[in-house]
């Protein structure tokens, strides 16, 4: 039973619960999560165009001494601030004799190799050719086309969120061995939410999924957990604004407007040739309520609780799509 409608909200952001529900007496979603309108959201992400951009790591992540380093594809990349703080980016190889600049600092905006001191600037030097960058204010991102293969986008396809300067924001990273795929399909799966995470999420139902293709989004019912029958019941929304990114949207209830954004970037395969993705999830959570002011007055505070409370989720997420890969990899996936 849910706690009450997402759309009403009293003085305070909680609410009661009229009873607990034991875990196994929740009503079972299976007949529900049918494989073939997972395989057709996911086949639908897949089908948009991305630009050929990927997500390095957090805005806050990049420091003005050194570069921020991801290998991304097979590709290593560092990000780095110019001295008017515009970000560059480029291959993370030195073109000299092959030193890793992710290891190299940042003097004055310029990246220093570190091995014979081959100054970048974040223009062409010495057969090194700078890469797009977007810094989007929450998260950075770098162009790849050779990695991507589509039509270069001269920017990331971004979803609609609050003003990251007037909200709260965190990000969250993690690594799993599988395909950026198997992460989206995890989020493309909302059925599993109160099975599977019941320490975080209860009461839910999906009132709604993708019905064509101008319409694939799944709506979403549930309250979230604080302690006890105290919950925060909303209405989310889920839509894949591109291959490689989830985003769920609050569009009713407490923090309406808020946004939870779930990115895959393809690493490269590990020791054992077995594909690694990171997952690199961003809250940008805002509210019109007097008291979130001071909420964003204690962020440096708060951040680190909301990463911790996203990585207590993505630890079973992950061995979800890890699973999902495993099983692909050896034909046994029954979807």
């Amino acid at each position: 039973m849910n706690a009450g409608p997402p759309a009403r909200r009293g003085r305070l952001p909680l609410s009661l619960r009229r009873r607990r529900v034991p875990w196994e007496r929740q009503r079972p979603t299976w007949r529900d999560a049918r494989p073939a309108v997972i395989a057709r959201a996911l086949k639908h992400a897949q089908s948009r165009p991305s630009g050929n951009w990927y997500v390095v790591g957090a805005t806050r992540a990049l420091r003005d001494d050194r570069p921020l380093a991801r290998t991304v594809a097979g590709h290593e990349v560092v990000v780095w601030r110019g001295p008017d703080g515009r970000p560059h980016a480029g291959p993370g190889i030195c073109p000299h004799l092959g030193a890793p600049l992710a290891g190299s600092p940042v003097r004055c905006g310029t990246l220093v190799c570190h091995w014979h001191g081959l100054a970048l600037d974040g223009r062409p030097a010495a057969g090194w050719e700078p890469l797009p960058v977007h810094d989007d204010g929450v998260l950075l991102w770098v162009r790849l086309d050779d990695a991507g293969g589509e039509t270069p986008l001269p920017a990331p396809v971004l979803p609609g969120r609050p003003d990251p300067r007037a909200a709260l924001t965190a990000v969250c990273e993690a690594t799993g061995v599988c395909e950026p795929e198997d992460v989206i399909a995890n989020r493309l799966d909302p059925w599993h939410g109160a099975w599977f995470h019941p320490y975080s999420f209860v009461d839910l139902t999906v009132t709604g999924t993708p019905g064509d293709e101008d319409d694939d989004r799944f709506t979403v019912d549930v309250s979230f957990k604080v302690a006890g029958r105290l919950v925060v019941p909303v209405r989310a929304v889920f839509t894949a604004p591109e291959p490689r990114t989830v985003v769920m949207h609050i569009t009713e209830g407490e923090g309406a407007g808020s946004v939870v954004e779930t990115h895959a970037t393809p690493l490269g395969p590990d020791e054992r040739g077995r594909p690694r993705t990171a997952v690199v999830e961003a809250v940008v959570a805002a509210s019109d309520r007097r008291g979130f002011a001071a909420a964003r007055a204690a962020a440096p505070l708060l951040r680190p609780l909301m990463r911790t409370a996203a990585a207590r989720l993505w630890r079973d997420d992950l061995a979800y799509a890890e699973r999902r890969w495993q099983l692909r990899a050896t034909g046994r996936f029954p979807g």
